[in-house]
């Protein structure tokens, strides 16, 4: 751990603390930041690594010391050129404070490790802060990824910067990034504002009603009338409105990130970038793709969605599921075919609830398992 920090930038007394044969007492009392003479920052550099320390007491006591610093001693170390070591358990231990934040972005050596934990951890305020930092965004894409991803951040301020990314061509790792560009492109993006946008109350409200009518993972959001076709359940129709109400790139958003309740809604969205974000939430369950590759009122591109997720069709449900849903594309059907089991496979050879193209592959398979046993 030591040699994460140039120690011979330290001075001697602070070396002296770290040195290997440094006494017990002596590591204790500069765990609790008691160092005269040393300056802020490296007190603060020696507090940080001392939390690894191989005694147990001190690391612990370091520890301590390092998440509740005097202001003043903190104060004045963030105004030092400190290691990106020390930047980096700072970031993990003062992510929601935003006075904190504010000054760990202006360090010269700020780490995209750390920038990266600031963004993760953020609250809305921090998140805020970090997001009005242009040029560390551009800097670090990555950054404007875990920002999008932090649910605590504000919607208004997750399609800022989606806009940033798509002005500079940026072209950022999260689930259904290009819907969210393009429905990005399609709005107006309002100015930064002190203020929460209406998408945000909508994002905060639904996420908590959602978690309010929490249904089981057998129960779906929908049932069909006596004319066969899919509704909302009532106990959902609150939820559903509000879901009604957001932007594009507010439903895609709580596609991506919302409750199960809530993306079981937005995978029917008539709008095919709100279903695709919400076919691609990295949120999404086994059961929920059970019930969702069964539906034909979803859309061929999300049974699309499903057929090429690897880890939803080792589940043989959705396998035969998507078999036997008429809505999903012939090729990604087809490729299915030869995972289902005999009875399975006769039984949708006879059924007339599958296109004709589905019940040839399926016939044609079972002459070929028939031919291998003879």
């Amino acid at each position: 751990m030591m040699g994460v920090v140039d120690l011979e930038k330290l001075p001697p007394p602070a070396r002296r603390v770290l040195a290997p044969d440094a006494p017990v007492p002596l590591r204790m009392m500069a765990a609790k930041a008691a160092l005269p003479g040393v300056k802020p920052g490296d007190i603060v550099t020696v507090v940080a690594l001392l939390a690894a320390d191989s005694d147990g007491a001190v690391a612990q006591a370091a520890r301590t010391t390092f998440g509740a610093l005097a202001a003043p001693l903190l104060a004045s170390a963030l105004g030092a050129d400190l290691e990106p070591f020390v930047i980096e358990r700072l970031s993990e231990a003062y992510a929601h404070n935003g006075d904190i934040v504010g000054k760990l972005l202006r360090l010269p050596r700020v780490s995209q490790v750390a920038l990266e934990t600031l963004a993760e951890r953020a609250d809305e305020q921090c998140g805020e802060i970090i997001a009005t930092n242009e040029q560390l965004m551009l800097r670090f894409p990555t950054v404007i990824a875990k920002l999008y991803m932090n649910k605590s951040v504000r919607m208004s301020t997750a399609d800022r910067l989606i806009e940033l990314a798509v002005r500079n061509q940026i072209e950022l790792d999260i689930p259904a990034f290009k819907q969210a560009a393009a429905a990005i492109a399609n709005e107006l993006i309002p100015e930064p504002s002190p203020e929460p946008t209406f998408d945000d109350v909508l994002f905060n409200q639904s996420d908590a009603l959602a978690q309010r009518v929490a249904v089981g993972p057998e129960v779906d959001t929908h049932e069909v009338d006596d004319e066969g076709k899919e509704q909302v359940k009532p106990e959902c129709k609150p939820l559903y409105q509000q879901l009604a109400e957001m932007t594009i790139s507010g439903k895609v958003r709580t596609a991506t990130l919302g409750k199960r309740e809530a993306r079981l809604i937005l995978i029917r969205d008539p709008n095919r970038l709100v279903a695709v974000a919400a076919a691609r939430s990295p949120m999404m369950k086994e059961d929920e793709a059970v019930l969702i590759s069964s539906s034909r009122a979803v859309s061929d591109d999300v049974l699309r969605e499903l057929a090429m997720n690897r880890e939803f069709t080792r589940n043989y449900q959705v396998k035969l599921n998507l078999v036997s849903n008429p809505r999903t594309p012939f090729t990604f059907a087809a490729r299915l075919v030869p995972h289902l089991r005999d009875n399975d496979l006769r039984s949708l050879g006879k059924s007339k609830n599958v296109p004709s193209a589905v019940a040839q592959a399926v016939r044609q398979q079972l002459e070929r398992k028939g031919g291998k046993r003879r």
